[in-house]
């Protein structure tokens, strides 16, 4: 059965899209921007939204239980490559251990509200 989430503790969908889906033991996030839900405001920089946009990926899974330790996969949207270094070191403060999940990390032309970074996780019920 597939379930809707959402929380206001994340900024709501900007689109006819959730925050996330629940199917079975799987927890699907769609983007999430760098945008702090309670200002509507993105963060400073590329370090800024990175991690914002970590901390809505952590309040999403949060709200069915689950922490970030329970990622299995990430995709990580940029709008420069050259903030790779950048964002890997904002990324590693939130994604860490010795089970890391997979990850892909691509440069897009624009992102939404013309956003620096979106990541969207999948993430894994024990």
């Amino acid at each position: 059965m597939k379930n809707v989430i959402s929380t206001d503790k994340a900024p709501g969908a900007i689109g006819p899209y959730s925050q996330a889906i629940e199917i079975d033991n799987l927890i699907i996030t769609s983007g999430q921007l760098g945008i702090n839900p309670a200002t509507g405001a993105f963060g400073e920089g590329v370090e800024g939204q990175t991690a914002q946009s970590l901390e809505n990926v952590k309040a999403i899974l949060a709200d069915k239980g689950l922490g970030m330790e329970d990622i299995i996969k990430t995709t990580v949207f940029i709008k420069d490559m050259n903030d790779f270094g950048k964002i890997n070191e904002v990324y590693s403060k939130y994604i860490c251990g010795d089970k890391l999940p997979a990850r892909s990390c691509v440069e897009v032309a624009r992102l939404p509200k013309d956003g620096l970074v979106e990541i969207e996780v999948i993430a894994l019920k024990k």
